[in-house]
This record gives C-alpha cells, sequence and structure tokens, in this order.
C-alpha cells in the first residue's frame, strides 16, 4: 500500500515538471497549489532531496526542481525514496532466512511475480507520463 508521503510526492514531482520551466519553485507556491501542509511537504523533499530526485537551492529564487527531465524519471524510483519496498509480502526483501518455510513455501514464487510485476509496471512510468495523463493501464490477466 502506498502511503500519504507517496502520493504527496507525485504530486510535487507532478507540480515541479509543470512548474518549474528553467528555474526552481518555491515549495510554499507548490504547497498552496496541491494543498498540502508546508511542515509535511519539507518532510518529503529533505527525503527527495538526499535521494538525488530533487536539487534544491537557498535564497530569494530558491526553492526546488526535478534533478533530471521529467522523462528520466521513474515512478518507481520515487516510491523506492519514499516508500521502500511495495512488495506484497514482507519476506521477499528479507532474503532466505527470514522465515524457516522459504524453502519449502509454495506461494513465494507467486509473490515474486507479484513484486516484479508492480516494480516493473513503476519503472515503465515517468513523472512526464503522469503530467501527459499518458499510463498504460494493465490489464488483469
Amino acid at each position: 500500500m502506498v502511503s500519504a508521503k507517496g502520493r504527496y510526492a507525485l504530486r510535487i514531482f507532478i507540480d515541479l515538471a509543470q512548474n518549474q520551466g528553467d528555474g526552481f519553485v518555491a515549495l510554499s507556491e507548490v504547497s498552496k497549489r496541491q494543498d498540502v501542509s508546508l511542515k509535511y511537504l519539507e518532510t518529503i523533499v529533505a527525503t527527495l532531496v538526499r535521494s538525488g530526485l530533487l536539487r534544491s537551492q537557498r535564497g530569494i529564487s530558491g526553492g526546488y526542481r526535478l534533478s533530471r527531465d521529467a522523462k528520466d524519471i521513474s515512478i518507481y524510483e520515487i516510491f523506492n525514496s519514499t516508500e521502500g519496498s511495495l512488495s506484497p509480502v514482507a519476506c521477499i526483501n528479507c532474503g532466505e532466512n527470514f522465515c524457516n518455510r522459504a524453502n519449502n513455501c509454495y506461494t513465494k514464487e507467486m509473490w515474486t511475480s507479484v513484486d516484479n510485476l508492480i516494480n516493473n509496471y513503476f519503472k515503465s512510468i515517468s513523472v512526464q507520463d503522469l503530467v501527459e495523463k499518458n499510463v498504460e493501464i494493465i490489464e488483469a490477466i
């Protein structure tokens, strides 16, 4: 499940992609446009700056901007930075030693496949795709 932090991070990226032009965007402007607390956005962008997905600049013309073109930043990168794993079950990310049944688990391959589908789907969508509302919906098999 994607937390509010992950959902708001997507909104920040879309907002910056739409409004940064050649400069930096004040977080207070993003906060107003997105109707999200400035304090909460500050905690989110701190994570995104540390992960290298956003750049920050102090001063009168400071603010935040994408570190790369919107077409080159995947939704997977954003979620990986804000959420960590989106695996449907904890044992997928914890290695073989997490569960004493790992070697005899009948569902492990299924959960690994679901995890791969989720990750590959989010890797295939860029911030630019969201800005352009150009997201391919995967039909259930």
